[in-house]
């Protein structure tokens, strides 16, 4: 039933794509395995990434279970599909819940998919990373394959103020799959996810700086960083404006670092295993 109903809403989506005639494009999904357990860590800029990472995972032959915020299942009719369709909702405040789910999703040899900033970046960049996706990694031996998206934030996203929702016919979206982080059952939780923060920053910065993605001089972008010519809030704005995890790392990636030596928006602390 589970399979069914993926595949039912996956046509559903095509055709959606097919009618806006989005131009998806993707590299690096070589790096997702066909069969066999996989975890994919993505980076979020907007509300509909996950459409894009399935898209292009199902041309490996994956049906992706997706790491998702709870309260998606309280919008009427969406809870049933996203049940039978085998995603994980993730309540912020005890996340320990989800990661029990995800790891047995893994054991099972399923593709499972997390957003490991647990929130859009309104600055574009990488924010602060949870622990938990490389926790699962470490814990069930499965690769982490990092994922960078960009050019969905044209659709819907955050922001200060807001990019408005662009819905031409003909917009591109790219993805980089990045080569899977092996973690090592006594490796630093910490450590490794500074790894990934590293690795998404440059799958992430690779596609803004694609030139199809580049805002034309003189024109307002809140839709592109700012610190690679866009209007979007820079780092020091975003840290007022990103409710981060309590337990979320501090990066050591992306740029204005400084930015985090000022006090963040949190959201209340949780299990450390979000």
């Amino acid at each position: 039933m589970a399979d069914a109903a993926y595949r039912f809403v996956n046509a559903v989506g095509r055709t959606a794509l097919r009618g806006l005639r989005v131009d998806v494009r993707w590299t690096g999904a070589e790096h997702v395995p066909r069969t066999g357990p996989v975890l994919l860590a993505a980076t979020h800029v907007a509300f509909p990434d996950f459409l894009f990472v399935e898209r292009a995972a199902v041309t490996r032959g994956r049906l992706v279970r997706f790491l998702t915020r709870h309260d998606v299942w309280e919008v009427p009719g969406a809870g049933w599909w996203m049940d039978r369709m085998g995603h994980v909702p993730v309540d912020r405040r005890v996340p320990a819940h989800a990661y029990v789910r995800a790891r047995a999703l893994l054991c099972r040899g399923e593709a499972v998919c997390g957003f490991p900033e647990a929130g859009i970046s309104y600055s574009y960049t990488v924010r602060p990373l949870m622990r938990g996706l490389v926790a699962l990694a470490r814990e069930t031996g499965v690769p982490l394959v990092p994922v960078g998206v960009w050019g969905t934030q044209r659709f819907l996203s955050v922001g200060d103020p807001a990019p408005p929702p662009d819905w031409s016919r003909g917009r591109r979206v790219d993805l980089a799959f990045g080569r899977p982080l092996a973690v090592a059952p006594d490796d630093d939780l910490t450590a490794r996810t500074h790894d990934l923060g590293h690795a998404l920053t440059g799958l992430l910065e690779g596609l803004q700086l694609l030139p199809h993605h580049r805002p034309e001089p003189g024109v307002p972008a809140v839709w592109h960083p700012h610190h690679l010519g866009g209007d979007a809030p820079t780092r020091q704005r975003a840290v007022h404006l990103d409710e981060v995890p309590f337990a979320a790392v501090r990066p050591s990636w992306g740029p204005d670092l400084d930015a985090y030596d000022v006090p963040a928006a949190t959201t209340p602390p949780g299990p450390p295993a979000g």
